[in-house]
This record gives structure tokens, C-alpha cells and sequence, in this order.
């Protein structure tokens, strides 16, 4: 089992392009496009997010729990400990959490695909805020190599998280509602270019 998650991602402005990309260059699908409910979970002070640490519930096409630690850059990549594995019950282990002292601090969701590109592993993700394409890989130059061959401007890329994004997006448009969720941001157009964020694929 891999401790270690090494990625950056791209902000896009055609999805379906990328995708055709890939699809030109031979990648394999590894998980068809799915929709994604994800469950951050905090103790009441707040303390693992106060550690840069994450605690999450997801549910795609199964549910699964993960663990990450506060993250590095390094080599232009963002390096974090993670650990992950499936569960058989969403339910359950939410009320594991919530009786271990736990509770949901915010719910996020996305569409992903996943693509294998040779040794690298290529999401496409669909934000509430934008899309991105995430290449993970086993080190740096493998993860800037994809991004070359897909066309993405290396220098456009970002290291922060999803959730991080949307801290900054909260706080320069003044929103105040909690859950990063696709009803919540229905009607805001273009609202990476606030953060001076620009497409990678142009």
C-alpha cells in the first residue's frame, strides 16, 4: 500500500479535450466518470485541520476512507502522507467517526474520471468552481513529463488543495455557506480568475 500521495493539478478550460488526449496517446480508463460526495471530518476544536492534516469519508462507487498529512513542496510537486482504504458501509463508518468525537466540518463534491498514463495516474475532475485535470505519479519528472504530453502549461499549475481553493474563494467573494457543492456555487462564472488563476491548457 502506497503511504505517499506525489500530484499537482491543472486547471482547464476543456475537459473533453484532455480526455481525448489521453485517449489519443493510449491511456486506460480505470474508473469511469462518477460523482463524488466527500465528508471532511474534524474534532470539535478543529484540530486536525489546525495540523494540516485530513480526515475524509468519500462516496463514489464505493466508499472509502483516507487519511492525509500536512503536505510539502518539493521538486514543484506537492508531496503529502496518505493513507486510504475502502470501507463497506458509508454509513457506518460516518456514525464510527461522529461516536469517536468527530463530525463533519464540511461536505464537497465533484465528477471524476481516471485515466493510467504509463506510470501516472490522470483525474479529471469537475469542481463546483472549474475543472482540473490531477496527474499523480511516482515522482516529480513522470508527473511533469504527462503534463507535457497532455499539452498543459507546466507553470499553470496548482498545489493547493480543492478545499484550500475554496477557503480562498469563500474569502474573495465573501461567501458564507459551509459545503463546497455544485448548488451553492450555481451562477458564479469564472471564479478561478479571482485568485488570478489561469487555464492551463491555453
Amino acid at each position: 500500500m502506497k503511504d505517499h500521495e506525489i500530484e499537482v493539478k491543472f486547471p482547464v478550460a476543456d475537459l473533453a479535450q484532455v480526455e481525448a488526449r489521453l485517449q489519443s496517446l493510449g491511456a486506460q480508463l480505470t474508473q469511469p466518470r462518477v460523482h463524488e460526495t466527500n465528508l471532511r471530518l474534524d474534532t470539535t476544536d478543529q484540530s486536525l485541520t489546525r495540523t494540516l492534516q485530513v480526515l475524509r469519508l468519500r462516496q463514489d462507487s464505493q466508499a472509502r476512507v483516507t487519511y492525509k498529512g500536512p503536505g510539502i513542496t518539493r521538486d514543484g510537486v506537492r508531496i503529502r502522507q496518505e493513507f486510504e482504504f475502502a470501507v463497506s458501509d458509508f454509513e457506518a463508518a460516518r456514525n464510527l467517526f461522529e461516536a469517536l468525537g468527530y463530525a463533519v466540518s464540511m461536505m464537497y463534491e465533484k465528477y471524476r474520471a481516471v485515466y493510467d498514463l504509463d506510470d501516472v495516474h490522470v483525474t479529471l475532475d469537475e469542481m463546483p468552481y472549474g475543472s482540473f485535470v490531477e496527474i499523480e505519479g511516482p515522482q516529480p519528472a513522470s508527473i511533469q513529463a504527462a503534463g507535457a504530453r497532455l499539452g498543459l502549461n507546466w507553470e499553470r499549475r496548482v498545489l493547493d488543495s480543492y478545499t484550500a481553493l475554496f477557503d480562498q474563494l469563500r474569502a474573495a467573494l465573501g461567501f458564507t455557506f459551509r459545503d463546497l457543492s455544485f448548488a451553492n456555487f450555481a451562477g458564479v462564472q469564472s471564479a478561478l480568475v479571482i485568485l488570478g488563476i489561469q487555464p492551463a491548457d491555453q
